[in-house]
């Protein structure tokens, strides 16, 4: 009885899920829930995971489980972000692969199948990357700016993520996805993490055909002018504390706290700019998390280049951080009166 049991569970596996995150996504989910049962590949898995919406989603989530078999629903008693959303379904996904569609976007109708059809052709091949289409309007899509490439290995798409020379969604084997969750450290940003660790894990990334439309917000979270920018900062600190933890070679910490370090000056920029449009309060929290991160570089890690280029001047002696937003007052203050900034 045992073996006919097990026998019917791994004939009943799905060979893809799909994690569907949802916060009040009435306005488009239905076609984000659509293209998934549309789906020329029929046998899959859509988790939809109701992260506590306070609008109508939770009935359409609801609605769409009842007629159909393959959506199962997930209702959440508490508001925690996408990252925590997206692990819940996680946890019960049978799926063979994973990906996630976000709740306002959606996918081609053959995107699975050739995401797929690639994996399956490829059994050294871990991740697959899908064609992201940036969708501003139906008059306006465009192809995210990614070079077309066939087969690179884990390490490669890690360093070319680093600066987004390629994009990150993607579908995953289950056991690297199970193995790297989705990092709650902070709402945003995060999830780069994520992405960068499957691919490092994956001993091969390849890019298949289908395609993921991707809906563009002008006023998405990573758009606005709050104190959440500073988040970036502590989720990197986060990802080098994993990439420690799992023992990375000098190389690839190198890389990333180099990384980190154009970071630390890309968000004082933001502070830069934007401290007029925000309060005394959110201006002296915002300079608290530079300094920490400032602070914790490891300035022996950086390149000559980032180490002696105006503005990026480490100035690393704890006495010198008046001396280290000086510099950094100096520069965006040059660049401004240049036009560059």
């Amino acid at each position: 009885m045992g073996i006919v049991e097990e026998e019917d569970k791994a004939m009943s596996r799905p060979v893809c899920t799909i994690l569907v995150a949802a916060y009040n996504a009435e306005k488009y989910i239905a076609k984000c829930l659509d293209s998934l049962l549309n789906q020329t590949l029929k046998d899959i898995e859509v988790i939809v995971i109701d992260d506590k919406s306070t609008d109508g989603t939770r009935e359409i989530i609801a609605r769409y489980a009842a007629g159909n078999r393959c959506v199962r629903p997930l209702f959440l008693s508490e508001n925690r972000g996408q990252a925590h959303a997206r692990n819940a379904g996680l946890q019960v996904a049978k799926g063979e692969y994973i990906c996630f569609l976000d709740s306002d976007d959606w996918l081609a109708v053959d995107a699975l199948q050739q995401a797929i059809y690639v994996l399956k052709s490829n059994l050294l091949t871990d991740c697959v990357l899908f064609n992201v289409i940036n969708y501003y309007s139906e008059t306006c899509q465009e192809a995210y700016p990614m070079p077309p490439f066939e087969m690179m290995t884990g390490q490669e798409a890690f360093e070319k993520s680093l600066s987004w020379s390629i994009h990150g969604v993607y579908m995953v084997r289950t056991d690297i996805h199970r193995r790297y969750p989705y990092d709650e450290t902070c709402r945003n940003y995060s999830d780069d993490n994520t992405t960068r660790l499957h691919y490092l894990a994956s001993r091969e990334v390849r890019l298949c055909g289908g395609k993921y439309f991707y809906r563009q917000h002008s006023d998405s979270s990573t758009h606005k002018i709050d104190i959440s920018r500073y988040d970036y900062l502590k989720a990197n600190a986060h990802m080098k504390t994993m990439l420690e933890e799992m023992n990375c070679e000098e190389r690839i910490l190198n890389l990333y706290e180099n990384e980190r370090w154009l970071n630390v000056v890309g968000v004082y920029m933001f502070y830069f700019k934007y401290r007029s449009q925000l309060s005394q309060a959110d201006n002296e929290y915002g300079l608290q998390e530079i300094k920490h991160a400032w602070k914790s570089i490891e300035t022996r890690r950086l390149t000559c280049r980032n180490r002696v280029k105006f503005g990026y001047i480490p100035l690393r002696h704890p006495a010198c951080w008046p001396l280290f937003r000086l510099q950094e007052e100096v520069y965006f203050t040059l660049r401004k009166l240049i036009g560059h900034l």
